[in-house]
């Protein structure tokens, strides 16, 4: 019965079918209703005839397919569904601050712990230059010698922090 269920839904598109009655006739439908479904499980007909339920089972779908692929994900209009004064569905949000808990600890696990720890000592060494760049700047002293202040703090933050850090660290 199965079978016969796969076979009459992998037929080509262009293949019509009849509606009851005999009258009128539209493409085969590639989802069924439940009712449809029950039937051809129950038994084997040679041509089913396609109920309207079905016919509008597809149609729904074709408009739904058509519709995603117009779907502009940038647009404005996508961002604003949610007004801020809205209620808020508190209910997931808990549970989605349990999913994101779970995540992170599970990627804290192992050699994930030190991820961390790495970022933040980029983020740290990253300020720790930035306080001095804005002394150096604050200095009444002419350009060049500032430049040349600026240039020994970056060198010196060269000789200290792995090279694979400077990225994060040093802006040039």
């Amino acid at each position: 019965m199965a079978k016969h269920l796969l076979d009459i839904l992998q037929t080509p598109d262009d293949e019509w079918m009849t509606f009851p009655g005999g009258e009128l006739e539209g493409k085969r439908p590639r989802r069924l209703c439940q009712a449809c479904r029950d039937r051809l499980k129950g038994r084997r007909p040679l041509r089913p005839a396609l109920c309207f339920q079905c016919y509008r089972l597809d149609l729904d779908r074709e408009k739904a397919l058509k519709a995603a692929g117009e779907l502009d994900t940038a647009s404005d209009a996508r961002f604003q569904g949610v007004l801020p004064l809205e209620p808020l569905n508190t209910g997931r949000l808990s549970m989605l601050k349990v999913e994101r808990a779970a995540a992170r600890s599970a990627t804290r696990a192992g050699a994930g712990q030190f991820v961390d720890r790495r970022r933040q000592a980029q983020i740290a060494a990253r300020h720790a230059l930035q306080a001095i760049a804005a002394g150096i700047r604050l200095k009444p002293a002419p350009a060049d010698t500032r430049d040349r202040l600026m240039a020994g703090a970056i060198h010196a933050a060269e000789l200290q922090l792995p090279d694979a850090w400077l990225p994060f660290v040093v802006a040039r």
